[in-house]
């Protein structure tokens, strides 16, 4: 089950709210939890056993930390040794599953079936079991919070990834009152709105470029393509997020932002701080910093960005061309850390957002084209080695060029400025602010609600990692 689908949105969530709203509050975190099996279940059950392991595996492990640390003289030995238990077990169960085809396919292996977010509760669920360890959190013995924690439907899927230590309150009380409600409620129509009325658009560019002869592909239509998806992935995968923080604040939790306008950076290392902010801190928190992080000298920290970029890479697929994208990502990171940065820092701004922009468009076409030989045929087409322009080119620039120019400004603060710069005049005149307020809400659901109707099914693009 998808956020942007009409069972969804019709049925499913509405089921929920009103149990929710209507049972006492001791009793909300079992609607959650049931909910979040249903949500996580449908259509594929048999998904649901290898959840119900991995947290009952982690649930006991997190019990057992502490219990170790009191156990023989040495206390961190068998703590460290249960940790190190806890990391494999995880890392197993996620390598099964994502990997072993990658791997052992050649060998006969038999395929596996990938579990829809996977990647991202079990880094959720190790991100714990390392925080009980570190004693930046208390374990939970509460199987039902526990379980919730992992299962939480508004960020089971795609994330972000929530650390325990972020929620852990949250999961015992909060408040869900109105004020929750209508907040979150509106920034979940706001990503419903990305997701449906730009990403889905832009993935229609996309896939009637990619499916061109790229041999013939002349430059502007596969720069046109290669943009497309770069609005694509931004707007599916921020909706996604949008809609996410959105349906936990209905609920009354509040996750961290997982974006901040991304597309603004003026460089590599700018961009992936705005960029999926949960992965990369995770990543940060759990493999940079143990690594030794910017502690132990240049060549060290080179070392370390390399290494968790390619995990980085590898962690969105069992596929070559996510791990090159990772590299590719890491290198461009290690040459701003030893010199780019400070050459950059001297250009004009519209210098530095040229440059990031150009490597990242880049990125998204390595992403993008799993085999290697097309993703080298396209990028010869990027170079314009089929020519510049062709009737095609005109063709997908009149049907699609205004498109990916409000696609750009919807990327920027810049929409965002406008619309806090008019409310915040018409705050003086309430009917008529919140009249405003509510009706643009209420046209972007609708509009969302009807491209849904007559759509074909499309899936967020993380859903696939």
């Amino acid at each position: 089950m998808v956020f942007s689908s009409t069972a969804f949105l019709l049925a499913f969530l509405p089921t929920v709210i009103i149990l929710y709203y209507l049972v006492p509050k001791g009793m909300r975190n079992g609607v959650l939890l049931l909910g979040s099996l249903l949500f996580y279940g449908f259509g594929e059950p048999r998904y649901l056993l290898i959840m119900l392991v991995s947290i009952l595996f982690n649930y006991g492990c997190g019990l057992a930390i502490p219990c170790c640390k009191n156990f023989g003289n040495n206390e961190h030995r068998p703590a460290r040794l249960m940790l190190c238990f806890a990391a494999l077990g995880n890392l197993i169960i996620l390598g099964y599953f994502k990997y072993a085809g990658f791997f052992f396919g050649r060998l006969g292996f038999p395929e596996v079936v990938l579990p829809i977010g996977i990647s991202f509760y079990t880094f959720q669920a190790m991100s714990y079991v390392i925080d009980v360890y570190r004693e930046k959190a208390a374990s939970q013995k509460n199987l039902l919070r526990f379980a919730l924690y992992i299962t939480l439907f508004p960020q089971l899927i795609a994330g972000p990834i929530v650390r325990y230590v972020t929620i852990q309150m949250q999961l015992a009380e909060r408040e869900s009152n109105l004020e929750n409600f209508a907040e979150g409620a509106r920034r979940f129509v706001m990503g419903l709105g990305k997701k449906v009325l730009l990403a889905n658009q832009a993935g229609h560019i996309w896939d009637e470029i990619s499916s061109m002869n790229i041999d013939q592909m002349p430059a502007a239509t596969a720069w046109l393509g290669a943009i497309a998806f770069t609005f694509q992935i931004y707007f599916d995968f921020g909706g996604y997020s949008d809609m996410a923080i959105g349906l936990g604040r209905m609920f009354g939790f509040h996750f961290e932002e997982n974006f901040n306008y991304p597309y603004t950076a003026k460089n590599i290392t700018d961009f992936w701080r705005r960029w999926h902010i949960s992965l990369s801190t995770w990543f940060k928190e759990y493999v940079y910093i143990p690594l030794g992080g910017n502690r132990k000298g240049m060549s060290r920290q080179v070392v370390n960005i390399f290494i968790v970029w390619a995990l980085t890479g590898f962690w969105h697929g069992a596929s070559w061309n996510f791990l090159w994208w990772g590299v590719y990502f890491g290198i461009l990171l290690i040459l701003e850390k030893v010199f780019l940065l400070r050459v950059l820092e001297k250009l004009p701004c519209f210098v530095q957002h040229a440059y990031a922009l150009f490597f990242i468009v880049l990125g998204w076409v390595i992403f993008a084209l799993t085999d290697g030989t097309t993703f080298f045929t396209y990028l010869k087409a990027m170079a314009f080695c089929s020519g510049l322009w062709n009737g095609r080119s005109g063709y997908f620039l009149a049907t699609s060029g205004v498109l990916l120019v409000i696609m750009a400004f919807a990327s920027t603060q810049f929409p965002s400025k406008c619309a806090r710069a008019l409310l915040g005049k018409l705050q003086r005149k309430p009917a008529v602010y919140l009249t405003v307020k509510n009706v643009t809400y209420l046209l972007i659901l609708t509009a969302s609600m009807a491209f849904l109707v007559s759509d074909t099914y499309n899936p967020f693009l993380y859903f696939r990692f």
